[in-house]
């Protein structure tokens, strides 16, 4: 039982790196903005899109396991 809460721990950790990696490129692409780099700014938004979408690729998966569980 302790490697199903672990497991769900590392995953949900997963998450939160996703989530701090799609930041960061948010800070790049508004930098790259500032400099008029319009490709380079682009680049780092599609970045965080992709970050973005795996952490919710995760958190989906969690709900959906959950909602198995789940009773009226």
């Amino acid at each position: 039982m302790a490697e199903i809460f672990d497991s769900q721990a590392r995953e949900l950790e997963k998450a939160a790196e996703a989530l701090e990696l799609a930041a960061a490129h948010l800070h790049h692409s508004a930098a790259h903005f500032r400099n008029r780099e319009v490709p380079r700014a682009t680049a780092h938004a599609m970045a965080t899109r992709g970050f973005i979408l795996g952490a919710e690729r995760i958190l989906d998966e969690w709900a959906m396991l959950h909602a198995t569980k789940a009773s009226l």
